[in-house]
């Protein structure tokens, strides 16, 4: 349940249009509904702005779908990441209003009708290169799920460095930036000293054997010499959104 949706049912029981036993049914599940394999926080939206989110790996296809149908019959939204072509299907079957990127592995059950954004300006994904897309995704679609505007800014790395230096204008007027890159990871550096906007940099796992699944990239980042940039863990497109949510939200909640 959102703070708007309490907000209103307050109302409701304040006006005399709904009792204080049909409220209290409402609320049953707060904070935190007991399944036989999981907790279901329903307290998450109100602490926190969005609801929970459903990391699917580990979790069988039952518990995937049980999950987000109870976040669903609570607050009207869910969102999963890391889901694999089996629970993608089956959160397609359940909810025929789901939105499922296959590339990003989510699946994003917006509100009916979907608020506006609420964060202060646009989050700015930025991708190195086409195989960094998987990640991208991921926090594109998260990033919208939490309450943002979210651009996309596709195939710019380093390799050729005239593409993103075409792109100034679009970097300096987004509030976050969110910068995707595997190989050398040296994107971030290059779009930190082009803009003052925070820049969240992400190593993914793509690259040659030197590479070593993304570590090489995560160090480069770890070790950029532009300020301003704050680095999350390898694949972790969700992560970057999440923090670039919260830094587009200051001042809004």
């Amino acid at each position: 349940m959102t703070r708007e949706q309490l907000t209103a049912l307050l109302a409701e029981v304040a006006g005399g249009a709904l009792s204080p036993e049909a409220a209290l049914e409402r609320l049953r599940h707060l904070p935190v509904e007991k399944l036989s394999y999981a907790r279901v926080d329903h307290l998450r939206s109100l602490i926190q702005g969005h609801p929970e989110v459903v990391f699917c790996e580990g979790k069988t296809v039952e518990q995937v779908v049980g999950i987000c149908a109870r976040l669903e019959a609570a607050g009207g939204t869910f969102l999963s990441t890391r889901a694999n072509e089996s629970q993608r299907e089956a959160l397609r079957q359940r909810f025929p209003r789901v939105e499922i990127n296959e590339l990003g592995r989510t699946a994003y059950l917006p509100g009916d009708p979907e608020p506006e954004p609420t964060g202060r300006g646009t989050i700015l994904v930025v991708t190195a290169g086409t195989g960094d897309l998987p990640v991208a995704e991921e926090a594109a679609v998260a990033g919208r799920a939490l309450g943002n505007r979210v651009e996309r800014l596709t195939d710019v790395g380093v390799a050729g460095l005239h593409r993103i230096l075409a792109e100034t204008t679009a970097l300096r007027e987004a509030a976050v930036i969110i910068v995707i890159a595997g190989m050398d990871g040296a994107l971030p550096s290059v779009v930190g000293g082009l803009v003052s906007a925070p820049v969240i940099a992400v190593p993914t796992s793509v690259g040659y054997g030197a590479s070593f699944g993304g570590l090489a990239a995560l160090l480069t980042m770890l070790n950029s010499c532009a300020a301003g940039i704050a680095v999350v863990n390898i694949d972790n497109g969700f992560g970057a959104a999440a923090a670039a949510s919260r830094i587009n939200h200051i001042g809004t909640r």
